[in-house]
């Protein structure tokens, strides 16, 4: 059984106005119902007493605590710059307006 229509392609690339062939249409027809029937599948299973799990593996969060400490100092920084004009990169000018 079909459960996406031709028609309810046509009428959602309508919507979102996308122009498509009939080739398209055909194909995307059958690749959404696809989809779908794939879909209702895993609704058949996942019934209440199967808990929802993002990852099929329990995770856990490895990124390090978040610690402020001072900036380095400016001049430290600029020392490794090619350029530097007042405290501060100097870079190419990449738009063709007046600096």
């Amino acid at each position: 059984m079909s459960t996406i229509s031709r028609q309810e392609v046509v009428r959602v690339a309508a919507l979102a106005r996308i122009e498509l062939t009939e080739a398209e249409v055909d194909r995307l027809a059958g690749e959404l119902d696809v989809i779908a029937s794939a879909v209702a599948r895993v609704a058949e299973v996942a019934t209440p007493d199967v808990p929802a799990t993002s990852h099929p593996v329990p995770m856990a969060n490895v990124m390090r605590a978040d610690i402020p400490v001072d900036p380095l100092p400016v001049d430290e920084v600029l020392a490794a710059a090619p350029e530097a004009v007042d405290g501060q990169f100097m870079v190419p000018q990449i738009l063709e307006e007046e600096a």
